[in-house]
């Protein structure tokens, strides 16, 4: 309904890249046999400490740097009290009112226009455990507290929120999502949990200032769902609205079989918390001196490294923005030119054919069986004649299903390019002699497109495997 106007925050919640968790020695894995990765300090056993895992507080400040927010230099840890049972203490370890990141942006691009993002905090808490439910009629559920006490990090849009669409709200977790895997602090992996985002939805009347109702929509996994998930709640609430009926405050879980939100709970006020800083858990004292080390660590960031790709490999800020979606596919391409020299062929064979394998597969491009180094030498054997054009897409998949070398293949399977004058003619001659009616047209007309037909032809004699200019130079020769 184009009279109501979208209003939406986000929250995200990241599981940062270490080693153990974030108050104890456990291991940091996904996965695993249900409580195999727990102990007396995760698990909220009486009279077990605290101790703060450093690595995950500068994951956070290295996310905060390149959100372009200001490092809070004291921190402090509080308690979120509720109760739920993947919750085995009763409170959550947090951060509210002095978190480690606050007053950032992040810049987004939708339909051709930019818009900066506000975010108001960047902090660092614990995560929970996991509950399983038995099928509907069975009355039992089941916890799992493997993932109990990991580092999460959570990054929320600064309020009022910046973000007026369903569009918005998936290039925003793109672009998040992007950065963080970039500077290496949290994998990404949407599907196994690792990267989860709950958007804050409301509308309200075009020129009004007053903000409507809020609903919360949980643990989205995916940008479609999140795209989707916005879309339908703001219909929703829209539509209550115009039937004279009230928005309630609830958190709703997402139906991906239903493409619909649904209740789940009332949501609470921030009041109802409690909280209060944590008696185990010391401030953070975060000095100059450490800002300025992890800053010095910061990588390329994802918009440096495109506009970088536009001006030292001249290519088109489509190509390039898609060639820096991901650290790794924006560092196979680097390697892959580096090895061959040519940056448009490998862009083209990257964003075409590999791209293709890749998606086929379900892999990633660091799943990919053709390293960046082959598929150099595979442009460079293009290019320098040794395989034709039609061969290399052949090579290309031999190289996918095997993992094999190039010049291994082209070798074994005998695909160089036949440079044979000879024995290319005696090709050119048997078809131009089986298409009398078409050479004579060439000959009256010039129509190249003909001429298009016989160097097919000669091509597929020889399996591809004919040098196309020296088929080209002949036929002209011979029609002569």
């Amino acid at each position: 309904m184009p009279e109501y106007e979208p209003i939406v925050g986000m929250e995200c919640h990241a599981e940062l890249l270490t080693d153990s968790k974030m108050f104890c020695g456990c291991r940091n894995a996904f996965g695993g046999e249900p409580n195999t990765r727990c102990c007396p300090v995760c698990m909220g056993m009486p009279g077990a400490l605290p101790v703060m895992n450093r690595k995950a507080v500068e994951h956070v400040i290295r996310t905060a740097l390149a959100l372009n927010c200001t490092i809070n230099p004291h921190a402090k840890f509080d308690r979120k009290n509720y109760f739920y049972p993947d919750l085995p203490k009763g409170y959550q370890i947090s951060q509210y009112d002095v978190p480690i990141g606050v007053g950032g942006w992040l810049d987004i691009e939708v339909n051709g226009f930019a818009k900066r993002i506000h975010i108001r905090r960047v902090h660092l808490e614990e995560d929970t455990g996991k509950l399983f439910h038995s099928p509907a009629g069975v009355r039992e559920s089941f916890v799992d507290l493997n993932r109990s006490g990991v580092p999460l990090m959570e990054i929320v849009t600064e309020f009022p929120p910046d973000i007026r669409s369903a569009d918005e709200a998936r290039e925003y977790l793109v672009k998040l999502r992007a950065i963080l895997t970039y500077i290496e602090v949290c994998d990404g992996k949407m599907e196994e949990g690792s990267l989860r985002c709950e958007p804050n939805v409301s509308v309200r009347f075009r020129g009004t200032d007053a903000f409507g109702t809020k609903t919360e929509i949980k643990n989205l996994n995916s940008f479609r769902s999140v795209q989707r998930g916005v879309e339908f709640e703001c219909a929703r609430q829209a539509e209550l609205l115009e039937h004279g009926e009230r928005v309630l405050q609830e958190t709703r879980g997402w139906s991906e079989a239903k493409q619909a939100t649904f209740s789940q709970r009332s949501k609470e006020e921030e009041q109802e918390y409690r909280y209060f800083p944590d008696p185990d858990l010391v401030p953070l004292h975060i000095s100059e001196e450490w800002i300025d080390g992890v800053r010095a660590e910061l990588p390329e960031l994802p918009d440096a490294r495109r506009a970088r790709f536009e001006t030292e490999y001249g290519l088109s800020p489509y190509d390039a923005a898609l060639l820096t979606d991901t650290r790794d596919l924006s560092s196979y391409f680097e390697e892959a030119v580096k090895a061959c020299g040519d940056a448009k062929f490998v862009s083209n064979w990257m964003m075409g054919d590999l791209t293709r394998l890749l998606n086929g597969a379900g892999k990633a491009i660091e799943q990919s069986p053709v390293k960046p180094a082959y598929l150099a030498t595979m442009i460079n054997r293009i290019v320098d004649g040794t395989i034709s054009g039609k061969i290399a897409k052949s090579l290309l998949e031999e190289m996918f299903a095997t993992g094999e070398q190039p010049d291994a293949i082209i070798e074994t399977r005998g695909w160089k390019t036949i440079r044979d004058s000879g024995a290319i003619m005696s090709i050119v001659e048997r078809v131009i002699s089986e298409n009398p009616t078409i050479v004579a047209e060439i000959r009256e007309q010039g129509f190249t497109q003909k001429k298009g037909f016989l160097v097919g032809q000669v091509m597929k004699a020889t399996q591809g495997k004919a040098d196309p200019r020296e088929v080209n130079r002949l036929i002209d020769e011979k029609i002569k």
